[in-house]
């Protein structure tokens, strides 16, 4: 049976390949908008592949795709992927932003994905707009353009200016964009084809690793981390991962404080904190036992400590997670 949907015209996407674009971020893209159309059992997306040139592009898996025309060819479309891994000088960035200007109008939507929002960055189309980036080009990202609202999140939609950090959070985004073109409960139908056990929103931060925040020459820190990551049940004293890593209680605690503004124990309970709340979003665990998977020796405790940091309690955040998902259904 099909299912109707708010939008009688077909969409029309083109998926602008540049040098090195990700396979995984084209297959999502495609898939995506694919299943949508089979699952109303209509058209409701068609889509383009473009290159700059019209030349095929090597993707970082080495596989070489036909385009279908360059990005100057391109027919009248409603929105604009751009799709690169990496920054890179392969890129003609002057012609390729004084194309993309010639495509956009005030409707146009601009979708950067992984690196792609550095293009249009680079072209001038995210001054004002809040816009993020795949986390390894963060700084540069921020430090290129100013004038750019830089965020460290999965994906931002900005009026027409949307852009995602690739990988696993392209399927999180383009079931968003379907949602808001045809209705959540279309997206969730369509989400259960991807076996998807929710649709992660776009202010879920990405998660940078601890090198990459502090840098390499903290070694110690990074090593203390990771003790703490990997003992999340059974927390460890602040005694203990000093003797582990190797330094005094001192020296641990003057490391997080000089680069993680907190005490080992602060940041190893917000650690724990943060677990708990992804397994009260995306598990049916008791409350009971999340908090003891979280080192919490009782339910108070956990309740008491989850609260202080959330401003909510547990049973409220498992409370507001089912109202969500009951309101997409």
């Amino acid at each position: 049976m099909a299912i109707q949907t708010q939008v009688a015209k077909p969409l029309r996407y083109g998926i602008l390949l540049l040098p090195h674009a990700a396979m995984a971020d084209l297959a999502l893209i495609t898939e995506v908008l694919s299943r949508a159309n089979q699952l109303a059992e209509k058209k409701l997306y068609e889509f383009l592949l473009l290159s700059p040139s019209g030349d095929a592009m090597t993707l970082t898996n080495g596989i070489k795709t036909a385009v279908d025309l360059p990005l100057s060819y391109a027919p009248k479309l409603d929105g604009i992927f751009v799709i690169a891994d990496e920054i890179t000088s392969d890129v003609d960035a002057d012609e390729l932003g004084k194309t993309i200007h010639a495509q956009a109008t005030d409707k146009l939507q601009l979708i950067g994905i992984g690196c792609g929002s550095y293009w249009l960055a680079r072209a001038g189309l995210l001054n004002s707009y809040r816009s993020t980036i795949h986390w390894q080009e963060i700084n540069r990202f921020t430090e290129e353009f100013p004038e750019v609202i830089v965020s460290s999140n999965l994906y931002e939609i900005d009026r027409n200016r949307m852009s995602c950090a690739g990988g696993a959070s392209t399927l999180d985004f383009m079931m968003v964009l379907v949602g808001q073109q045809h209705g959540h409960e279309f997206a969730a139908q369509l989400s259960e084809l991807f076996s998807m056990e929710r649709i992660r929103p776009g202010n879920e931060r990405q998660r940078i690793p601890l090198a990459t925040r502090i840098g390499a020459s903290q070694p110690k820190l990074t090593e203390a981390v990771s003790l703490m990551e990997a003992n999340i049940e059974e927390p460890l004293t602040t005694d203990d991962i000093a003797y582990y890593v190797g330094i005094s209680r001192r020296q641990l605690e003057r490391l997080f404080k000089q680069h993680l503004s907190a005490v080992p124990s602060k940041y190893y309970l917000e650690l724990r904190l943060k677990r708990a709340r992804q397994l009260l979003q995306q598990t049916s665990k008791s409350i009971v036992q999340i908090g003891l998977a979280c080192g919490f020796s009782s339910g108070p405790h956990f309740s008491s400590s989850y609260r202080n940091h959330f401003g909510i309690t547990p049973r409220e955040e498992r409370s507001s997670r089912n109202t969500g998902k009951n309101a997409s259904e």
